[in-house]
């Protein structure tokens, strides 16, 4: 029987990502480090270690991690000269500097789905507001910026002539705008060894004005072709980026079948947090597993789900209060992870609630309800 000395591992980024990781890492006694600017991170008191600090910091990042025998993330936004140096000097790093310095700029992320094959919108680059204006026979279209946009920060949809006076003056893109039937996700893992898993997809229903999920539903209502190429399609971007680690891979389905990635994420996903109850194996024990190249686990769904994010209530800042936790909480397969922040703010992701029932059709109007029950105030 093969015995395994006890690592370190630490991740930069202590908020609700990191949360949820560390919950699954204290049922294989794994010590967790965290670093995070925020002194009141949502990880601070329950990692082994915390250090606040800045993680596009380069002596920050860089000293953390030398006490540490593996590094990952739970947010894209870090310093990779860190993470590369200290990858040179034997400390593993997955996902690797390399993918991570792809993913912070979504002009890069393009050009590598181009180049390898991997179906997305049609788009053009742009250097700044005039650029994207001397476009406009490519409208409508979505403008990104290439970095530094997050959480729907950074996106905006341009249809007009009118709406170029918007467009972002800086480095970034034009993407054709998708006439889309739905939005779905597909996460999947690899270990160091080469194992790899797929989840099954989930569809992705976003909030109106703030950009973010709102409702998830697992399994995506798809076809039984659409749902293979969609899982062959995350497995072909996670082997292309010969990445170590969890990885989501958004994508749209369109009016007429076809599959295309929208963009991807290297760490655990707001689209699988369903999974700690749904499946056997949560996205955050299975992004532990990859990153300390353990065996993978079982990906397969237990019972349909539907998640809710709680977001801070619009005209609200101030300390949290959760209204209709208990008469939520009351309700058969109803599970409710708050993540720890004190403070809430308009469409702060506050936690989410997993609904879990066997009759899909059910799904829906019970997601209505709690999510009408649940608000986040001060």
């Amino acid at each position: 029987m093969k015995a395994s000395k006890s690592k370190i591992l630490g991740v930069l980024g202590g908020g609700q990502l990191g949360r949820m990781l560390i919950q699954s890492a204290i049922n294989y006694n794994q010590d967790i480090h965290i670093l995070d600017p925020d002194p009141q991170a949502p990880c601070r008191d329950i990692a082994q270690r915390f250090v606040c600090g800045s993680l596009k910091d380069f002596d920050t990042v860089y000293n953390f991690g030398k006490d540490c025998d593996i590094i990952t993330v739970e947010i894209e936004s870090v310093n990779t000269d860190a993470l590369e140096k200290l990858q040179s000097e034997g400390v593993a790093v997955f996902p690797q500097p390399h993918i991570l310095r792809l993913i912070q700029d979504k002009r890069e992320q393009k050009k590598f789905y181009q180049q390898s094959g991997i179906p997305t919108a049609e788009f053009e680059l742009t250097e700044n507001k005039a650029d994207v204006i001397s476009k406009k026979n490519f409208l409508p279209a979505v403008n990104k910026l290439g970095k530094d946009g997050y959480d729907g920060r950074g996106v905006q949809v341009i249809r007009t002539e009118a709406d170029l006076a918007n467009a972002f003056d800086a480095p970034g893109l034009l993407e054709k705008l998708i006439d889309f039937d739905r939005e779905i996700a597909v996460i999947v893992a690899r270990n160091e060894s080469g194992e790899l898993k797929v989840y099954p997809s989930v569809e992705c229903a976003f909030h109106p004005t703030a950009n973010l999920v709102e409702f998830l539903f697992a399994p995506a209502e798809v076809s039984v072709q659409i749902e293979k190429e969609a899982q062959e399609i995350a497995k072909s971007v996670i082997l292309k980026l010969g990445m170590v680690g969890i990885l989501a891979v958004e994508m749209f389905v369109t009016k007429e079948g076809k599959v295309l990635v929208n963009e991807i994420a290297p760490r655990p996903h707001n689209s699988g947090h369903h999974t700690i109850e749904a499946n056997f194996t949560s996205q955050f024990e299975q992004h532990l597993r990859a990153v300390m190249n353990w065996p993978l686990g079982d990906t397969d769904l237990r019972c349909p789900a539907a998640m809710i994010n709680l977001l801070g209530e619009e005209g609200y800042t101030g300390e949290a209060i959760v209204e209709g936790r208990e008469e939520a909480m009351a309700e058969s397969g109803v599970y409710i992870h708050l993540y720890g922040k004190k403070i809430t703010k308009p469409f702060r992701k506050m936690g989410h609630v997993t609904i879990l029932d066997e009759e899909v059709e059910n799904l829906k109007q019970r997601a209505n309800r709690i999510k009408d029950l649940i608000k986040i105030k001060s």
